[in-house]
């Protein structure tokens, strides 16, 4: 209980400082036309409130964001109440979203729903509603708070695509009396950068985006600076009853009565019709002169769209699936410091996962110290992740509004992460003062990854070394962690390439106790020390092995096989270093898992029997060798003694095989080591 009002407490922090943040926003964006954050980042900030609303509704203030449309009408303006509410929609980025949408809508009708949706492209512009009397143009209005809206009616006059005068193309269709329609006004990417080019040679302020010059042209006091504008204008959709059934239809009326309509705009029978649509347009969008942000999907049987209602401030039936976003916010959790194959020190951003262009981001590279200090970044920020084009994620703005007073300071670490030793200073850089600490943390990587460690065959030295330079990985528990979209962005890997690799670390969590020991690196623990530390001191799970292994004394360690005072002291300080502790702990979180190696009892041959291999093998690698005198019950040794049962000779032996002949072991050739084992 205790835990639960802790967390409900936070959560009605965050809600009201989101709340107040996106008011900051919204007042600058809506009302002064003037843009403090990218619209995907306003974007972000209100998906977040509205996902803890849906989560704790009983949280949700009267006042919240999420219940508003637009922004205050300016004073400038005669004020219109709209003939219903201009409400907005609610964003989806993913397939998942948008069944989950489709869901909710049948759970809220208690029924099923025909899935036949109408598909719009939605552009980036700014919402209108207009008023025919008689097939005459008499009002113009911008949406406003959503219930009323400025009278912008001389301005929008201005506009060709607006017909100031409508007649209809279908004699069983007439005009009515009175018509209310809405749709969007915008401004081609061309007239855009017109402007913006001679806004540069008056040395006057550069817009942001197209939005920006549509909103404020069709806010300008004087309808000749509108007029100069070019503006463009699709309508959408028919607030008057004219017996329309279908969303479908209302466009084709638009277009009998002579407003213009996108020609892109579809019909899909299903989801995956839908999903089609977006698709097409995430690849194609430069093909037409505007631009556009996402797709409107609404439900096309008007029925089932009244019937849906509104849910807070949007329609249930109607949703924006939009384009992934090129910038989003998210909360920094942790800071650490990569050490890279140079020994340089970089800070590297661990954050809550986040999806930008379209794919799933938990680390951005934070490049050097001196940049945490320039955006006044702490531990707990809420910042503004980018990706520009394809380029890695990078961290561009903290938003220091939602600060709690929890965040915490980062200090630049004295000691080296990896290995203690001093932290020195070159420029702008960080270095470890031992020269070999990159490159042998490097090669402790490439150690874990290996074949008789995890055999995480994805991951060769190259991939380590680029993963280590771009921040992605600090220590060997990190792997772990990686998402596909922390991988696809870099230079050179794909989709499928970094979904080949996630795949495959995945399927290795799971690890028998002797390779996990060996992976560890530990000096002086090779392949045959870490079997017999397995057979003498099993263990069933990483936390154990981390309460029980620390426990061991030199004496309990000598008492293995092979192992002596050199190589019980090793593996007794590797326990006892703090950094070893907290990797082990980030494994068993990252959901490593040790499992019990079978041995079939039945074919346990060679049990009590101990193997030295000396020379080279022609028909197996010794490593085969040696994994099928494991698989019949036998131990191998690295050294001989009269306790050695067999010593296998291949080309070229060492001194190993004088001592046998020497101490009168049985020697065998590899024939007849092969007829043994067959």
């Amino acid at each position: 209980m205790k835990k639960d009002r802790s967390e409900i407490k936070e959560v009605r922090e965050r809600l009201l400082k989101l709340k107040n943040e996106i008011d900051r926003h919204r007042h600058a964006y809506h009302v002064l036309d003037n843009p403090i954050v990218s619209d995907a980042v306003f974007d972000s900030l209100q998906k977040e409130l509205v996902n803890l609303e849906k989560q704790f509704p009983v949280l949700m203030a009267p006042d919240s964001p999420s219940q508003r449309a637009g922004g205050k009408p300016l004073k400038e303006f005669k004020k219109v109440r709209h003939e219903s509410p201009m409400i907005s929609l609610d964003d989806a980025f993913s397939e998942g979203e948008m069944h989950d949408w489709f869901l909710r809508l049948e759970n809220f009708l208690k029924k099923k729903v025909k899935p036949e949706f109408y598909c719009e492209l939605k552009i980036d512009g700014l919402a209108i509603e207009l008023i025919y009397k008689n097939g005459v143009f008499v009002q113009g209005s911008t949406r406003g708070d959503g219930v009323i809206g400025e009278d912008v009616t001389e301005n929008l006059r201005t506009i060709e695509a607006i017909p100031l005068k409508i007649e209809s193309a279908n004699p069983k269709r007439p005009v009515p009396a009175r018509l209310v329609v809405r749709g969007e006004v915008f401004i081609t990417r061309k007239e855009f950068e017109r402007i913006n080019r001679e806004q540069e040679k008056k040395d006057g302020k550069l817009y942001a985006n197209p939005r920006n010059i549509a909103a404020g042209s069709i806010r300008q006091l004087d309808p000749k600076v509108t007029a100069a504008r070019k503006l463009d204008s699709f309508q959408y959709s028919i607030i008057s009853d004219l017996g329309q059934t279908k969303h479908e239809e209302e466009h084709d009326i638009l277009l009998s009565f002579g407003f213009k309509i996108n020609p892109n705009n579809k019909l899909a029978h299903s989801l995956s019709e839908v999903f089609e649509f977006r698709d097409y347009w995430v690849k194609h969008r430069e093909r037409i002169p505007y631009e556009i942000d996402g797709t409107v999907i609404v439900a096309n049987d008007n029925t089932i769209f009244k019937a849906g209602g509104v849910a807070g401030r949007a329609p249930r039936a109607a949703i924006a699936y939009k384009f992934s976003p090129k910038e989003a916010e998210t909360i920094v959790e942790e800071i650490k410091v990569q050490v890279g194959r140079t020994g340089a020190l970089t800070p590297v951003a661990v954050m809550r996962p986040v999806s930008v262009g379209g794919i799933t981001i938990t680390h951005a590279t934070l490049h050097n110290f001196d940049e945490i200090e320039r955006l006044g970044l702490k531990i707990g920020d809420t910042v503004v992740i980018s990706r520009a084009g394809d380029v890695i994620p990078q961290v561009i703005k903290v938003l220091k509004n939602l600060r709690t007073g929890k965040e915490k300071v980062f200090r630049v670490p004295g000691k080296c992460p990896v290995d203690d030793s001093k932290v020195v200073r070159e420029g702008a850089i960080y270095h470890c003062s031992n020269p070999r600490c990159g490159a042998r943390h490097r090669e402790q990587l490439y150690h874990f990854v290996a074949r008789k460690a995890f055999d995480i065959r994805g991951l060769g030295g190259k991939i380590i070394d680029r993963f280590l330079d771009e921040g992605l990985i600090v220590d060997a528990a990190d792997i772990f962690s990686l998402e596909a979209g922390d991988i696809k962005v870099l230079e050179r890997f794909g989709e499928k390439s970094a979904e080949n690799i996630v795949r495959e670390i995945g399927e290795k969590k799971k690890i028998t106790l002797a390779k996990f020991i060996y992976s560890l690196g530990i000096l002086n623990v090779g392949e045959e020390t870490a079997i017999n530390l397995a057979r003498q001191f099993p263990t069933s799970s990483i936390s154990e092995f981390t309460r029980k292994y620390p426990d061991f004394s030199k004496e309990d360690l000598e008492e293995v096989r092979d192992i002596g005072p050199k190589v019980s002291a090793s593996i007794h300080e590797w326990f006892h270093e703090p950094r070893n502790v907290e990797l082990l702990r980030k494994l068993d979180k990252a959901g490593v898992k040790i499992i019990k190696e079978h041995r079939a009892e039945a074919a346990q041959k060679f049990n009590g029997k101990t193997f030295v291999l000396t020379g080279s093998l022609f028909e197996m690698s010794r490593d085969e060798a040696k994994e099928n005198i494991r698989a019949l019950g036998g131990e191998i040794s690295e050294s001989i003694s009269l306790k050695t049962s067999y010593v296998v000779v291949g080309e070229n032996p060492g001194s190993k095989y004088e001592k046998a002949k020497e101490l009168g072991v049985r020697i065998l050739n590899e024939k007849e080591f092969l007829k043994l084992i067959s």
